[in-house]
């Protein structure tokens, strides 16, 4: 495989370059790399020629890496590693569905056999496939007594658009895989999801393929199809990241810019992975570790409207449907700068067949007109001196579509040494139609704000969940706070001062010490490597730097936040299993909230000094206002991870 070297030009028209040149030997590998369509075909090809085929209805669910063991990836991406050594076996996870039951099966892809194989039994289902929504759809759009609510509507069936949805659960001991099914309007516009039939409620058993209930409740007045649709107004010439000379450096799907080198994945679930990130120390003349893993653990949407029809929407996307599987392809100059570099993602469908994305991921450097450093010096007579440096950062960039939302996700690498993460939401609201046409009609029940006549939109949250395995300089590491607390003076004979503020530092010990909600009091949270020390003997590390606090407000009691107990905290450090990566479980549509790590964490292991993982929450409260309608402008929140004590001085500096 060759490197890749993108250098920018001033032409308008985007680079466009195939970066994930695919591996077909574990030798030639990243051992994270993503799996090939080579690969994906070969797993299908090998589940179909067993036992498994045998089963009915048999269907691809997930379809992953079963990563190697973390100690011997760190070993392969050692540089003092034998020349000729050979990476860790190459094996796929493959969760199937057949007769009704969930199988997880582990390939070895140079094998060409099935080494393992379990039948799951536990409560939750795995995510949802594309199959499985189409099917749900044309079902719901072929009953005839939908097709006769509609008529008696006074609406068109050819103009009818149905979305299953997940139905979360709701106490119940015993639960099967069924998909609610509400259903909009286009007639007049393409923005069906401000238009929605209100009134009708279509429950499918997913595995039966068969409509279970079908209710028609009431008839709202049909939301105003102008006031739904948009068109982008003319923004003009628009300059932007005029940088010059990229230094972006691709090989497979490593990455190398500036003092950076990291992995980047896709998998159907997570969509972007990050991985194996270290920077350059020059002032050591070596790659120090930062970030084993980082991406999207989960995410929890619920709606506050508790009617019948919209008590269930209560959203764990990730592991109901996957932020892979619901990848946009990125659209040059719109998702993506002219000096962008893109990224195809690969996955396979419920066939097993190899599904393409087209640009999936882009990578672009950014300068937007930020300075890293600036100083001007006026104290010397006669002289004023101004240096600084301008901010050029890397960007890696996904968008997940899912449903009427549209997440923009980033992972933004510093010249500083600094990753900031970060999620723009925008796309469509989910509305619903009321008889009201004037806030001044509105009366309790609402559930919203009237954005329009007839439409209201329902409050929301929007709360994603990551998975942050931090390897400060090491995989042993421990967590600390800081905290900020006032302090008297007490010799007032030598200042006149009465306060200053010192700091205070906890060592968390254990995984119940270590849970936090943010915002409570003044405190700085950072990963820390004990056993390594600066030039003056400070502790290396890195502090998170959050966003705005923000908790589930639902009440402990509440079905939907038993299964998001993540929620209730903003952060959770753990220690390392290879077997804990997403938040709510990996089984999480329908899930009774017994698996994730608020479950795991009750095991109050010790974090101190050992291969810890942070889960980090972004979270919004939404209450929706009229310009959020009909499409809503972005809305940006995220994190930064800093280096603290990590560089003997500014690593943007000359060394």
């Amino acid at each position: 495989m060759e490197f890749i070297k993108v250098v920018s030009t001033s032409m308008s028209l985007p680079i466009l370059v195939s970066v994930f040149l695919f591996c077909f030997t574990s030798s030639q590998c990243h051992p994270l790399d993503p799996l090939s369509p080579t690969e994906i075909n070969k797993i299908r090809v090998i589940i179909q020629k067993s036992h498994l085929s045998s089963l009915s209805n048999l269907t691809f669910h997930f379809v992953d890496l079963d990563e190697p063991d973390k100690t011997d990836v760190l070993h392969c991406m050692s540089l003092h590693k034998p020349k000729g050594t050979r990476f860790p076996h190459r094996r796929a996870r493959v969760v199937v569905r057949g007769n009704g039951e969930t199988y997880e099966v582990v390939v070895d892809l140079a094998a060409r056999a099935i080494i393992s194989e379990s039948l799951y039994t536990g409560h939750g289902f795995p995510p949802l496939t594309l199959d499985d929504i189409v099917r749900a759809s044309r079902l719901t759009l072929m009953n005839r007594r939908l097709q006769d609510s509609v008529l008696r509507r006074g609406l068109n069936i050819s103009e009818v658009s149905c979305i299953p949805q997940p139905v979360g659960w709701f106490g119940e001991p015993k639960t099967r895989r069924v998909l609610n099914v509400p259903c909009f309007y286009r007639g007049g516009t393409n923005n069906f999801w401000s238009r929605p039939i209100e009134g009708i409620t279509t429950i499918i058993d997913v595995e039966s393929m068969k409509i279970i209930k079908y209710i028609d409740r009431f008839r709202a007045p049909l939301p105003n199809s102008k006031s739904a649709d948009f068109e982008s107004s003319s923004q003009g010439s628009v300059a932007c990241n005029d940088t010059n000379i990229s230094r972006i450096i691709i090989k497979g799907n490593q990455v190398k810019w500036a003092s950076w080198n990291f992995h980047v994945g896709f998998n159907t679930r997570a969509g972007t992975v990050v991985s194996t990130a270290s920077i350059f120390d020059a002032a050591r003349n070596e790659y120090r570790q930062v970030l084993y893993k980082g991406h999207v653990s989960e995410t929890f949407v619920p709606y506050m409207d508790p009617t019948f029809e919209w008590y269930y929407r209560t959203f764990m996307d990730i592991g109901e449907f996957g932020f892979g599987r619901s990848a946009s392809s990125l659209v040059p100059l719109l998702d993506c700068p002219s000096n962008a570099v893109f990224m195809d993602g690969y996955m396979a469908d419920s066939k097993g067949q190899v599904v393409q994305v087209p640009n999936a991921i882009c990578i672009f450097e950014r300068y937007v007109g930020d300075v890293a450093w600036r100083h001007t010096e006026s104290g010397v007579p006669g002289n004023t001196n101004t240096k600084g440096q301008r901010e050029v950062n890397l960007v890696v960039r996904m968008v997940a579509t899912v449903g009427n939302y549209d997440y923009t996700l980033d992972w933004e690498f510093k010249q500083s040494g600094s990753i900031r993460v970060g999620v723009s939401l925008s796309g469509v609201m989910e509305t619903k139609a009321v008889e009201y046409t004037n806030d001044n009609q509105m009366t309790e029940g609402v559930y919203g704000t009237l954005v329009a006549e007839n439409t209201v939109a329902v409050n929301h949250d929007h709360f994603l969940t990551y998975y942050l395995d931090l390897d400060v300089d090491g995989t042993d590491n421990s967590f600390i706070k800081a905290k900020l607390e006032t302090t008297t003076v007490m010799e007032r004979k030598v200042s006149p001062r009465k306060s200053y503020w010192k700091v205070v530092k906890e060592r968390m010990k254990t995984e119940s010490e270590a849970k936090t909600n943010l915002g409570l009091e003044p405190a700085e949270l950072s990963i820390v490597n004990s056993n390594k020390k600066t030039k003056v003997g400070n502790d290396v590390s890195y502090r998170l730097i959050p966003s705005r606090p923000a908790i589930s407000l639902l009440s402990d009691d509440d079905y939907p936040q038993h299964r998001a107990a993540y929620t209730k905290y903003q952060l959770w450090v753990t220690p390392y299993n290879k077997s804990e990566r997403w938040a709510g479980g990996f089984y999480a549509d329908r899930s009774h909230g017994d698996d994730g790590v608020a479950i795991w964490s009750r095991r109050n292991r010790s974090i101190e000094n050992k291969d810890i993982v942070l889960w980090y929450t972004v979270g919004l409260h939404h209450v929706p206002c009229q310009e959020d309608f009909p499409v809503m402008p972005s809305i940006y929140d995220g994190f930064e991870l800093r280096p603290t004590n990590f560089f003997d001085r500014n690593p943007l500096l000359k060394q």
